[in-house]
């Protein structure tokens, strides 16, 4: 039989259905027959038939037609809201944030797994976990040591011995024993008092990292949580049932304390939930929709489930894996440029970039030749100034290398930070199952990833830092030889005038973001704690810079796009044409003013999408492969100067 569960003023009811023909008017009328029962004044509501209320659900707040059929427009287990003519909106709904999640659209659950062991998610994965392309399972290696540490801990109970965090309370409550009557509710304890965060929760997407990068740091076996509790997270991980995580509140040591205890406060069916089912809903029923029941805490769980690095982490892994796809794709849009803007390709001989080696460097100037070598890809544009006397271009154009080739080897360095990171133990008290002992440490301060994400941000910065001056190149008629911001019929057309305004406004902002978080400090836990990380900032800002800079070189690419309008007939080489086929399969040549942000957002998707390194990636591994045998890629994003990919452990659900 079918169920439903409608929110009315602030309470949850089921309401069965037998025949799923009824209208959604019927099932309102159901839910507010059990709304009135519960109620000593029936909530106010004197006649029931006099009701006036609309039905939206929860995931979407979509409006339902009252004449509409159950079965035609909701599905079992659906949760709905029923709002009554006349009351507020319900303070129990946090909107989506809508545009920033997949996994509201249409989401089908993934079939395949990755398998976690503690020892080998990269980012990429976890980004991917984050998408909801895959389920997690551990291996059978990392299920016997959770085991192991379980006993252990145990043990300590059954023998009363005093450990902190397990028989102790926590912080400047570190000499306080506990009775074990009262184990439980110290642990309990925790989770509510520490889960004081504030600010927008994290994304679906974000939440899902967060979760999954918990529970691979659990795998481990050396933070003593137990096998029921870890599969109950890895359930709910699975089912998309994501706990409500304010984004604010961490200074990264001891570790994610506040979200961390939000993300686990979820998973005991207390505070806010979502799912791609549910929209936003109490936890409890979030989690009985789905057939899974609150988590019940054992000693020391508590503290194994809040003491770690992982919302630095997680949003560090997702801040270096978009800075890497940016910094890929800022080369085709500066070749691009260049070739608008008429430049020479003689600053990126490979000569020249061997008497100063650096990796990103020698990287970035053979992709700018694999994209615009004349004998490789003959270029009408290129022929058309071939004898021209001009002797060399502007900084913006010849520095590319120079100055893109930092940022990857910055993005390379911090990458294994991150990985290094995604794969340690960094709870307090951590535990020796093989040793009988447990021992604290500070594995939980945060400093290793935030002052790599610091760093992150100061180093992908310098790509919308050079971007934006190579928009201003293209949008000012004494430098570029083409119409004033790149429209005909100025001043009755402006053209790109203030979309340049706006990526100068976007790289002066992150001019503010680049301040290092990690350089700061403040005590805390009556000084128990008294050198921080910061952290959780350093990676929220590292992932805000990385977005200015996605837009930003989304305006570049528009505006070389339409510079390309100008020099029409004439034709760039044949992977830059691809590219600008990608851009006006989306985006229309700009023939007069017309609403523009639209048009930088749709780009800024492609970028997001990496559909720009799609298109021209193929035409860069053909020309490594043909002209440098030696260096073949392994694969169609692993060029001459890259390491090899990271193994991953997946397997297709049996």
């Amino acid at each position: 039989m079918p169920r439903f569960t409608v929110h009315v003023r602030n309470e949850w009811l089921t309401v069965p259905c037998k025949d799923a023909t009824c209208s959604i008017k019927w099932l309102g009328f159901e839910a507010l027959k059990r709304y009135i029962k519960n109620k000593p004044d029936n909530g106010g509501i004197q006649h029931i038939k006099d009701v006036h209320f609309g039905v939206k659900r929860c995931q979407g707040f979509g409006l339902l037609d009252n004449d509409d059929t159950i079965e035609d427009v909701l599905e079992d287990n659906d949760f709905v809201e029923l709002a009554i003519e006349g009351d507020t909106m319900s303070q129990d709904f946090i909107p989506s944030q809508l545009g920033t999640s997949h996994l509201t659209r249409a989401y089908r659950e993934p079939e395949q797994y990755i398998s976690l062991d503690g020892n080998s998610l990269t980012s990429t994965d976890l980004v991917n976990l984050g998408k909801g392309l895959f389920k997690i399972k551990l291996t059978p290696e990392a299920e016997q040591k959770v085991v192991q540490s379980r006993e252990l801990l145990d043990t300590i109970v059954k023998e009363n011995k005093v450990v902190y965090g397990i028989t102790t309370g926590f912080g400047k409550f570190a000499q306080t024993v506990i009775p074990v009557s009262k184990l439980k509710e110290l642990q309990e304890n925790l989770l509510r008092s520490h889960s004081s965060g504030l600010g927008s929760p994290l994304s679906p997407e974000r939440t899902r990292m967060l979760l999954a990068l918990r529970i691979n740091v659990l795998a481990k076996g050396h933070s003593g949580i137990s096998l029921e509790t870890l599969h109950s997270m890895i359930q709910a991980f699975n089912a998309s049932c994501l706990s409500y995580v304010p984004e604010k509140g961490t200074v990264g040591a001891s570790g994610d304390l506040a979200p961390l205890s939000h993300l686990a406060l979820g998973l005991m069916g207390e505070g806010k939930m979502w799912s791609p089912k549910s929209g936003w809903a109490d936890a409890k029923y979030v989690l009985e929709a789905h057939g899974l029941k609150p988590i019940s805490l054992k000693p020391k769980e508590g503290l194994a489930l809040i003491n770690g690095t992982q919302m630095i982490t997680s949003l560090g892994a997702e801040a270096v894996e978009r800075a890497e796809a940016i910094a890929q794709q800022a080369d085709i849009i500066a070749a691009l440029t260049l070739e608008v803007l008429k430049g020479t390709t003689k600053a990126f001989d490979s000569d020249i970039h061997e008497l100063r080696p650096h990796p990103g460097q020698k990287e970035v100037a053979l992709r700018f030749r694999s994209l615009l070598d004349s004998d490789h890809h003959p270029s009408e544009i290129a022929e058309s100034h071939r004898f021209c006397d001009r002797v060399q271009d502007a900084y913006t154009m010849r520095c590319c290398p120079q100055v893109h080739g930092i940022v990857n080897d910055t993005i390379e360095f911090v990458k294994k930070i991150i990985n290094t990171e995604i794969n340690s133990a960094t709870d307090n008290p951590m535990v020796f199952a093989e040793r009988g002992e447990t021992i604290s440490g500070g594995n939980f301060h945060g400093e290793y990833p935030a002052k790599a994400l610091d760093y992150l941000a100061i180093g992908v910065h310098e790509l919308a830092s050079i971007s934006e001056r190579r928009i201003e190149r293209l949008c000012n008629p004494s430098l570029s030889e083409l119409p004033a911001f790149l429209v005909n019929e100025g001043g009755l057309n402006s053209g790109f005038m203030i979309a340049h305004c706006t990526a100068a406004a976007l790289v002066s902002e992150n001019k503010v973001l680049c301040h290092p978080s990690s350089i700061d400090s403040l005590s805390t836990s009556a000084a128990t704690e008294d050198h921080v990380s910061m952290g959780g900032w350093a990676a929220r800002k590292a992932l805000r810079v990385v977005e200015h800079v996605e837009q930003v070189l989304a305006i570049e690419l528009l505006a070389a796009c339409q510079g390309i309008e100008f020099l029409r007939p004439l034709r760039t080489t044949t992977p830059l044409e691809k590219v600008y086929d990608l851009v006006r399969a989306t985006v229309k040549p700009w023939i007069k003013d017309r609403f523009m942000a639209p048009d930088i957002e749709a780009v800024h998707r492609l970028l997001v999408d990496q559909k720009v390194w799609n298109i021209a990636g193929p035409y860069i591994e053909k020309y490594c492969m043909e002209y440098i045998p030696e260096s073949r890629p392994s694969s169609p994003t692993a060029f001459a100067l890259d390491p090899p990919p990271s193994p991953r452990k997946r397997v297709r659900l049996e």
